[in-house]
């Protein structure tokens, strides 16, 4: 039997305990059970032999379900927990005690290598689902690991580069994802990542891994480093830090011991981390106790189709003819072309790359569903580079035009987008837009489904492709999933969880990404994805939230309530349609009276409904109250303005159906005036006036000020105080103005409390 009481293990052991016995396990120490890590997110890398990060040596077969980028676009928390409870059953018939997911960067920037392990630009999405995922995931007795913590967004110079952020951003954007997950999932542990985060290495950072995570949030897990990412372990123990991975033979550990030996690590710091990498121990035990039967390969690859046949957003569909293309129609002769139809791309490169059980081939697909139908295929071009470009192009078109249908496939190679690299722009290759516009020419009937993991340019296919279906990466059931969509058999309902621009330049991070000389600037502030966008009135080829479907939808009857919860939002989606489907339901919340810079609005609230033809439903949400707050960076707390809140409906952040506002009542924020106050601010207490005019008498507006162009009110209102003695000509004191200001304050208290 386990004994997990680090109290009475050596320091040698308790720092042990801290630290990795090879890649991918923890040590067994003084009868605390080692236990085993692996990489997933979308699926269980276990590897058996061979060990390595990059995702090189071969791995156990696991269902490889889509990748968070495709995943996303559900909008479903249900779906995704599902998806969290199946890697749950995965990793325990597998041995595997701690997933290492989900990832929760913000996709600050669409060249991002790494996008395609992360949900979305925006935070309140991202948070709500990966809860989803780690409830799901931890209802089996196995824990997730939370990463990157924290403001981990892009892949170039990642191990040594400072995120340099401003603190509303920080919490207000990078930060509140991981809060979420934190406080309503509890996740066994979090992973710290390469990066610094103001200068301080992620894994060194005190205020990042013991005041916010733990004693604002109540973290009561592991914080595990991603692999690799100490610099210096006393300083990342000293920090919050309990494991280091991957193991590195001791010699960090003989290092803590030595720090505890000299007097510069307290000792109860190393046990503390101790004590919880044991815990972690124990809730791993408790797991494995629940007998692990092996999972059934067929049924959660029939559950990856399903899910990701969700994930599929229907871009455009404009009638060609009489009516759209799409769903297409079994028996009708088709076309199919683009070497991704036959080689399918359906999940990103690095550490998280899966080996899958299955492939579903997406031709091979299409053809099983177009029944009678004759279905041609030319693969239009190649991913390597290789082969004879105009001949390859050629036989596309004369296919295309034979058909009565087109279906091109087309998207990024994997050696085009990868973890450890940005990409240099979100363009698609040339050689494929080239075949698109040869293809429209001779059939107008052509659809356009796309695979790719991070935002594409997508202004030249929406110019000339009647329809366009977003695949992005949708896992080892692409293939049934799109042929799915295709057919009708399933109606989209996914939505884009990230803004597609017009062009690169457009981006709100483009003139500081990826960083320079070790630094990365955040420029852009609060203002990520649709943030930015709607904030300059920037036009977009698609907009976040957008997404089709083969039926309609109405919004009627919008009402609001607030209360010591939130705001509550209630509006009537009617199915307007011929066919079954599911609509998102959106509610962004704006305050344009706010006394802060905000977005023009923003995320706070989603749901999912599904309607038969004619069918209508209410759909509720609780918009949470402290998702009203900003980060007040005087307090240094959050803060929910008081007053008139407009909280829209919507179909996408541009395709708004109802607006409606709701008074809320404010937090109370009392600032106590200092030296540093200006004067305006410290004229805005009540008795100012007689208080500081006892002092020095206040300059009062003459005709002069019209003579000297200046508004002589507003300009001494932004003096501090302070500086009011050296225009008092000797007549008032620092002191004076000190006791002034005392009781000012006192006066404000008395009338709040009044």
């Amino acid at each position: 039997m386990t004994t997990h009481d680090p109290a009475s293990l050596s320091r040698a052991e308790q720092a042990a305990l801290g630290s990795g016995a090879d890649f991918w396990s923890t040590k067994e120490v003084g009868g605390i059970s080692s236990l085993t890590l692996t990489d997933g997110p979308h699926g269980v890398r276990l590897q058996a032999g061979a060990s390595d990060h990059l995702g090189i040596a071969a791995s156990e077969p696991a269902t490889c379900f889509p990748p968070a980028v495709g995943l996303g676009q559900s909008w479903d928390p249900e779906l995704v927990g599902d998806i969290g409870q199946a890697l749950g059953t995965e990793s325990r018939a597998l041995g595997v005690d701690v997933l290492l997911g989900p990832g929760v960067n913000i996709k600050r920037d669409p060249r991002c290598g790494r996008n395609f392990e992360y949900y979305s630009e925006d935070p309140y999405l991202t948070g709500a689902l990966a809860t989803a995922w780690v409830q799901g995931l931890q209802s089996t007795g196995v824990g997730a690991s939370l990463k990157h913590f924290a403001a981990n967004n892009t892949e170039h110079d990642r191990m040594r580069s400072s995120s340099d952020v401003a603190p509303r951003p920080l919490r207000e954007i990078y930060l509140r994802a991981f809060q979420t997950v934190v406080e309503k999932a509890r996740p066994w542990t979090v992973m710290c990542s390469y990066n610094r985060i103001n200068g301080t290495y992620a894994s060194e950072n005190h205020w990042l891994l013991t005041q916010v995570l733990r004693d604002e949030w109540g973290f009561d897990g592991v914080v595990v480093s991603d692999w690799g990412a100490v610099q210096d372990r006393v300083r990342a123990v000293a920090a919050g830090l309990d494991l280091e991975m991957p193991g590195t033979g001791g010699s960090t550990d003989a290092r803590v011991v030595e720090a505890v030996e000299a007097g510069t690590l307290d000792p109860a710091v190393l046990e503390r981390a101790a004590a919880r990498t044991a815990a972690l121990a124990a809730r791993a035990e408790a797991g494995r106790a629940a007998q692990a039967a092996p999972f059934d390969p067929e049924a959660h690859h029939a559950l990856a189709r399903d899910v990701a046949a969700r994930c599929v957003v229907l871009l455009k569909n404009d009638p060609v003819g009489a009516a759209p293309i799409l769903p297409l129609t079994a028996g009708r002769s088709l076309a199919v072309i683009g070497e991704f139809a036959r080689t399918p791309r359906y999940q990103g490169g690095g550490s998280s790359h899966v080996n899958p059980t299955r492939v579903d081939v997406p031709l091979d697909e299409i053809r099983s569903l177009c029944r009678s139908g004759d279905v041609t295929f030319a693969p239009g071009f190649t991913t390597d580079g290789t082969g004879d470009a105009r001949a390859l192009r050629d036989e596309a078109v004369r296919a295309a035009g034979a058909a009565d249908t087109t279906v091109v496939f087309l998207g990024l190679a994997a050696h085009q987008e990868s973890e450890g690299f940005d990409r240099d722009h979100i363009e698609l290759p040339a050689e494929q837009l080239e075949l698109l516009a040869d293809v429209v020419r001779v059939q107008p009937r052509t659809v356009v489904v796309l695979s790719h993991g991070g935002v594409l340019r997508l202004a030249p296919v929406a110019a000339i492709a009647p329809a366009v279906l977003d695949g992005a990466l949708l896992g080892q059931a692409a293939g049934g999933a799109l042929a799915d969509v295709l057919f009708g058999r399933v109606n989209p309902s996914a939505r884009l969880t990230e803004t597609v621009p017009a062009r690169i330049q457009d981006t709100p991070a483009y003139l500081d990404f990826p960083g320079e000389h070790g630094h990365v600037a955040y420029g852009e502030g609060l203002f990520v994805g649709y943030r930015w966008y709607d904030a300059r009135d920037i036009e977009v080829t698609f907009p976040f939230g957008h997404g089709l479907s083969y039926t309609s939808f109405s919004y009627t009857g919008l009402e609001l309530g607030a209360g010591p919860g939130g705001i509550t939002a209630s509006v009537t989606v009617t199915n307007t349609g011929e066919r079954p489907g599911r609509e998102v339901v959106q509610f962004y919340v704006a305050k344009p009276d706010s006394s802060v810079a905000r977005p023009e609005q923003e995320l706070r609230g989603h749901a999912t409904v599904a309607l038969t033809p004619g069918e209508s439903r209410r759909v509720t949400v609780t918009v949470d109250r402290r998702d009203l707050a900003y980060w007040d960076i005087r307090a240094d707390r959050w803060i929910v303005e008081g007053g008139a809140y407009e909280v829209r409906a919507a179909s996408s952040s541009r395709d708004i159906r109802a607006t409606a506002t709701v008074e809320v009542a404010g937090d109370e924020l009392v600032l106590p005036l200092t030296l540093d106050s200006t004067l305006g601010e410290a004229m805005a207490a009540p008795g100012a006036g007689d208080i500081l005019g006892a002092l020095l008498p206040m300059p009062q507006a003459t005709s002069d000020d019209d003579v000297l162009g200046i508004d002589m009110a507003k300009m001494m209102a932004s003096i501090p105080v302070r500086r009011l003695v050296s225009f008092a000509g000797g007549a008032v004191t620092l002191a004076d103005l000190d006791k002034a200001l005392t009781r000012l304050n006192a006066a404000r208290t008395a009338s709040d409390r009044a």
